[in-house]
């Protein structure tokens, strides 16, 4: 503990908020109080906060503001995309005796941690830097999931039940936008409240198959001919034969710090759904993103509120242990998870897919093994009723 006593933390957040990235951070804070540590700080927007030296001593929190920060949605350090200079960053953590460095975020973020470990290093000064995992789009190379995904999940599952409410009450065409740049996992998860078999979505495209203008008109017809309605999932992020993301033929695009085009779903959406009432004839058709909401909306998955705050508690332990890396969530048994710590060029930079047998072979929809992957995860919900009775009898038989 006399040790630990001289450590000095810092805490950082990276790319998108999530609803439960507080959750995450605040496990790692407490943990860390709990080994020892005395001096902890938050940088302000991530890495932005390093090189502007922007911190807040978290340790003058109360454990009351603790328990309400944990529980509040989105980024409450602020966070970004931004890779500032490595050189700045390292001569304010110097500045401040900094000995250990914590950043919660995806791919991105693990890859500019790896950055700042690397100069640090052939500096000479001795640095820890673990990655704490937080995503919603389920695509961390290393581990079974990043905590974000089974609550964004958990409302994309929620916003589509909806959705198949509406366009069974107002038949037409409902294409419903999805975040995920490179993995369909939040797209797929779209189809998990399916009970009847005429329930939708009845069409889901995720970007590790290629969307076919022609093919993807064909589904619809085909679903609107047998149903008098479709109900459509696609992913923000789905691409051409060529794979160029059909965002880049629709509109302008600009990229962030890490080289990645900025998605608009509601571009990619809009596109389909004129084609639809253009080719196909459809009177109603409906084009809709729930855009951020998927990220920050305040109903997090029980599990998901669990698991980021031990993979945050477990950072913590590894960081104080001197041992660099990142957080990794192994699922185990009926379902269990444990945490364990990789290397962070295991996790910078890199995307996992998901694998074949959780899409269908046409590319249009998901199987079963996804459903039965995610049930764990997102939570009890609700059960909807339909009227089930026999049309009365006609009389002018029109």
């Amino acid at each position: 503990m006399l040790l630990n006593a001289k450590a000095v933390l810092l805490i950082l957040l990276g790319g998108g908020p999530t609803i439960v990235i507080n959750a995450t951070w605040v496990g790692i804070l407490q943990a860390a109080l709990r080994l020892g540590v005395k001096r902890i700080y938050g940088s302000l927007f991530g890495v932005l906060g390093i090189a502007k030296e922007q911190f807040v001593d978290l340790t003058q929190l109360s454990s009351e503001e603790l328990k309400l920060l944990a529980g509040t949605p989105s980024a409450a350090l602020g966070t970004t995309r931004d890779m500032p200079d490595n050189a700045a960053m390292l001569e304010v953590i110097k500045a401040h005796g900094i000995t250990h460095v914590i950043g919660v975020g995806g791919q991105d973020t693990a890859e500019t941690l790896q950055g700042i470990a690397v100069f640090a290093q052939a500096a000479g000064y001795s640095l820890c830097v673990v990655h704490a995992p937080k995503t919603i789009d389920g695509d961390l190379e290393v581990g079974d999931h990043p905590p974000g995904f089974p609550s964004a999940a958990r409302f994309i599952a929620k916003a589509a039940a909806g959705h198949n409410l509406e366009n069974a009450a107002m038949p037409g065409v409902d294409i419903l936008g999805c975040m995920g740049r490179n993995a369909g996992y939040l797209t797929g998860a779209s189809g998990f409240l399916r009970s009847y078999d005429d329930d939708g979505p009845h069409l889901i495209y995720c970007p590790e198959r290629a969307l076919d203008l022609k093919l993807f008109l064909d589904d619809v017809d085909g679903v609107y001919q047998r149903l008098g309605r479709c109900l459509v999932a696609v992913s923000e992020g789905v691409k051409d034969s060529d794979g160029t993301l059909w965002v880049e033929h629709l509109k302008e695009v600009h990229r962030d710090a890490h080289g990645n085009v900025q998605l608009s779903g509601s571009a990619v959406v809009d596109f389909l759904a004129s084609e639809v009432r253009k080719r196909l004839g459809v009177k109603r058709v409906i084009s809709e993103t729930p855009g951020y909401l998927q990220r920050c909306y305040d109903e997090a998955s029980y599990v998901d509120e669990q698991e980021a705050r031990r993979a945050g508690e477990a950072a913590a332990r590894f960081a104080i242990d001197g041992q660099s890396g990142s957080v990794v969530i192994t699922r185990t048994g009926e379902y269990e998870v444990e945490y364990g710590l990789v290397a962070l060029e295991q996790v910078a930079g890199k995307t996992k897919v998901m694998p074949t047998h959780f899409i269908n072979e046409k590319g249009n929809d998901i199987t079963p093994a996804y459903v039965d992957y995610l049930r764990p995860l997102l939570g009890s919900f609700p059960k909807y009723a339909r009227i089930k009775l026999p049309l009365v009898e006609k009389i002018l038989n029109r």
